[in-house]
């Protein structure tokens, strides 16, 4: 796994995220169509389940399975279980 090509693509889908929400705010302060608004907050909501998939899957590869192999693996499980719940509700 090449964890700098993964932090460099999450950071580029938070940013273009942080793009998306002020633009949003723009379109709300400029009172534009509430459907294209819509439309709009669910892109940048999508932009963030996957940033948030990639930092998961990179904190798998790295701290959970070096935690498993030094027989330490259950708390980063554990932990990763807890934002699976909250991802889930």
């Amino acid at each position: 796994m090449d964890v700098k090509k993964d932090r460099s693509d999450t950071l580029k889908l938070l940013k273009t995220s942080k793009g998306q929400i002020e633009g949003i705010i723009k379109m709300i302060e400029d009172e534009r169509y509430c459907i294209d608004i819509s439309k709009q907050i669910l892109s940048a909501q999508a932009l963030l389940k996957k940033a948030n998939h990639q930092i998961l899957r990179t904190h798998m590869a790295t701290c959970v399975k070096d935690a498993i192999e030094n027989n330490n693996g259950e708390e980063k499980m554990d932990e990763v279980i807890s934002i699976l719940d909250k991802y889930y509700k």
